[in-house]
C-alpha cells in the first residue's frame, strides 16, 4: 500500500525553519541590558540585605550567598550565548559560580572561613578571567568600564581571602559591602550597554555585549 507524498515529513534544507533555536533565544535574551540589569539587581540586593540585616546568622548568610552565586551563574550562563566568541572563560564563570553556590547551600553551618573561602575564591577567579576577556576584547563597547569592573572583582576577593574574620557580623558586613560595590558596579555596566544598544539603533541586541 503506497503512502501520500504529501505526508511525508520535510527532510530538506528548510526543515527546520519554522523551529526556534534555544541557542538563538539565549543569545537574544544574554544580550539584553534588561539580562545584565537583572544579573546586577541580584548582586545588589543581597549586598543591601546583609548591610540592613548585620545580626544575621551564619548559617543565614550562607543560605543567602549561595542562592547569590547559583543565580549569577545562571545569569552568566545565559550570557555567555550572547558573545560571538571566546565564550569558554565566560562558560568557566559560570560554572564556578553554580559550584560555589551548590558548595555554600550544601552544607550552609560550615565555617567563616570556608565561606570566606568560597565567596573569595569565585570573585578573585570571575574577576580575573573578566579582566583577560575585557583585555583581549579590543572592540569591546565600554572596555574600561567592564575592565573597572573585574578589577573591583579581583580587589573584592583578595580582601575577603586575605583579611581574617573572627564573627559571622564581621563577615556579613564585609561581604555586603563588596556586593553592594559590585552590584553598582555592575549596574553602571547594564546601562552603558543600554546606552550603546541605542546609538547603534539596536533593539534586541544584535551586537556582542560587555564580557559580565
Amino acid at each position: 500500500m503506497s503512502t501520500s507524498q504529501g505526508s511525508a515529513p520535510r527532510t530538506g534544507p528548510g526543515a527546520g525553519a519554522d523551529t526556534v533555536d534555544p541557542a538563538d533565544q539565549l543569545a537574544r535574551l544574554g544580550r539584553s541590558w534588561v539580562w545584565l540589569l537583572s544579573a546586577a539587581m541580584a548582586t545588589l540586593v543581597p549586598g543591601v540585605l546583609a548591610l540592613v540585616w548585620p545580626d544575621a546568622t551564619l548559617h543565614v548568610l550562607a543560605v543567602l550567598i549561595g542562592v547569590y552565586l547559583l543565580l549569577i551563574g545562571a545569569f552568566r550562563f545565559v550570557t555567555v550565548f550572547g558573545r560571538d566568541s571566546d565564550r569558554v572563560p565566560g562558560l568557566i564563570v559560570a560554572v564556578l559560580c553554580v559550584l560555589g553556590g551548590v558548595l555554600c547551600l550544601r552544607n550552609p553551618l560550615q565555617t567563616i572561613a570556608a565561606l570566606s573561602l568560597i565567596v573569595g575564591a569565585v570573585w578573585l577567579v570571575s574577576g580575573i578571567v573578566t579582566l583577560y576577556t575585557a583585555v583581549a576584547t579590543k572592540d569591546m563597547p565600554h572596555r574600561g568600564i567592564v575592565m573597572a569592573v573585574a578589577a573591583l572583582g579581583i580587589v573584592a576577593g583578595i580582601v575577603v581571602l586575605a583579611l581574617p574574620t573572627e564573627s559571622a557580623r564581621a563577615l556579613t558586613r564585609l561581604l555586603g559591602l563588596w556586593l553592594v560595590l559590585l552590584g553598582l558596579a555592575e549596574t553602571a555596566v547594564a546601562l552603558a550597554w543600554r546606552s550603546a544598544l541605542r546609538r547603534a539603533g539596536v533593539k534586541g541586541g544584535d551586537v556582542s555585549h560587555p564580557a559580565l
